[in-house]
């Protein structure tokens, strides 16, 4: 990974919101821990004119464009038209000097852009052959999306850059190489390039699309109607060319006896790190963050301490930043956030929950039931999957989440949303079941 200079990294801090109190023979301490990127480059700020930005002024960036090309994207034959114009408008957000490609995706991945196992540097010529190539492009074949993730992978590895960011679509299932094969190939590619996610249509697998995007630390999104891609696509990477930083890791060192039983990150949306933590010299942990622009984040820490006497206090965990490099030293960001724990025996202070972590718990809840209610849903298993929605429901309105709200009303009628009394939809839309699913883990901050 690219070094750079401490002129173009943003400035962050860590906030720590925990009720630090815990009763006698407590063990259990819960924070919610908010990091906040201000100073680089606001997300989609630096694409309101990319053809003004000379090379080297924004992060140096390397993006793969993967198209899906298989032959469903033929029917209707707009979505392979929707899918080539959406490649242009991205094409047309990239600033001056990014390197980028275009690969097309069947059962084998092809360089469609610029080829001979390169990136084209974008500048006016560039873009124009681009998509010039992209009028090449047609369907046919099958669906294996570990090539394209793994052709993706050698060409963004091919450019000496801070940020490395992919983009793929399809439209159908994985159907041409084994699940074993995909994860594979996230998991080679975890942590060398992000990658966003978008099904478009209605006949793709939710839970692979959504796989991607949290193994690559990217987004995923349903594009129900094709004619939405070119929006879609824009905003893609306008986010894309506002990261500043990539790589950022959340590190977290705990004291002799204490263990870190889950880190999740839980705004903007829900994302299970406590598996990828790798491990940082005595006592120390990375869970990685990916890249950065202007943006701020919430990450549920939770972590058992030792059972101490009432009166006695200790610190818990510290959370800082940092940025690993490749000869194993790291780039320390310079924020710091204390986790703490104090044993009392007023059962008013150890007994009351932060308001931040009982939020993020709900929302937390609210995605794993709502899948659970739309895997039951599919089972033909009505009264557990009633339940489990009319839950979901519940948590939607308590936490004032009213764009999940909004989805979950498309799939059951609500009766009364307080106490969560629900009564499934004899029929619904596909399209709003996918929305719903994929949606799931997208969360509402609390108010501060």
């Amino acid at each position: 990974m690219a070094n750079f200079s401490k002129s173009n990294v943003p400035q962050f801090s860590v906030d720590v919101y925990q009720n630090e109190y815990l009763p006698e023979g407590g063990r259990e301490v819960n924070a919610i821990v908010t990091v906040t990127s201000t100073g680089g480059g606001t997300v989609g700020s630096a694409v309101a004119a990319p053809h003004l930005y000379a090379p080297g002024q924004g992060p140096d960036a390397a993006v793969a464009i993967m198209v899906d090309c298989s032959g469903s994207m033929d029917y209707p034959a707009t979505k392979m038209r929707n899918a080539r114009d959406a490649t242009a408008a991205a094409i047309d957000t990239l600033r001056d000097g990014v390197h980028f490609a275009v690969i097309g995706g069947t059962h084998v991945a092809k360089e469609v852009y610029p080829g001979g196992g390169r990136l084209a540097v974008a500048d006016a010529t560039t873009r124009a052959q681009a998509k010039e190539a992209l009028r090449r492009l047609s369907a046919g074949g099958g669906t294996a999306i570990g090539t394209w993730l793994r052709l993706a992978d050698r060409l963004l590895s091919s450019a000496d850059v801070v940020i490395r960011h992919g983009i793929l679509l399809t439209d159908g299932r994985n159907e041409h190489e084994s699940p074993q094969d995909l994860r594979r190939s996230l998991d080679d590619c975890a942590g060398r390039f992000t990658c966003d996610a978008r099904g478009v249509g209605t006949d793709w697998e939710v839970k692979e699309v959504t796989a991607i995007a949290s193994a690559l630390l990217g987004t995923a999104d349903i594009v129900a109607d094709p004619a939405g891609l070119a929006a879609d696509f824009t905003g893609m990477m306008e986010t894309a060319m506002g990261k500043e930083v990539a790589d950022v890791a959340l590190r977290l060192w705990t004291p002799v006896g204490t263990t870190i039983r889950f880190v999740k990150q839980v705004a903007p949306t829900v994302v299970e790190l406590t598996g990828r933590r790798t491990e940082a010299g005595p006592r120390a942990g990375d869970y990685p963050t990916g890249s950065w622009g202007d943006e701020s984040r919430d990450y549920h820490v939770c972590v058992e301490v030792p059972a101490a006497n009432i009166g006695q206090e200790m610190l818990a965990a510290r959370v800082s930043l940092v940025i690993p490099q490749p000869d194993s030293s790291v780039q320390n960001l310079g924020a710091q956030g204390l986790i703490r724990a104090v044993w009392t025996e007023d059962m008013v202070a150890s007994t009351s929950i932060n308001p931040q972590v009982a939020h993020y718990t709900g929302q937390a809840e609210l995605a794993q039931v709502i899948q659970q209610g739309l895997d039951l849903r599919k089972a033909g298993e009505v009264e557990a999957a009633t339940a489990k929605l009319g839950r979901a429901v519940q948590l939607a309105s308590a936490s004032g989440n009213a764009d999940t709200a909004k989805l979950l009303a498309k799939v059951v009628d609500v009766v009364d949303a307080a106490t969560g009394t629900v009564r499934l939809k004899a029929k619904v839309a596909e399209a709003d079941e996918m929305t719903l699913e994929t949606r799931s883990t997208k969360t509402v901050r609390v108010k501060k």
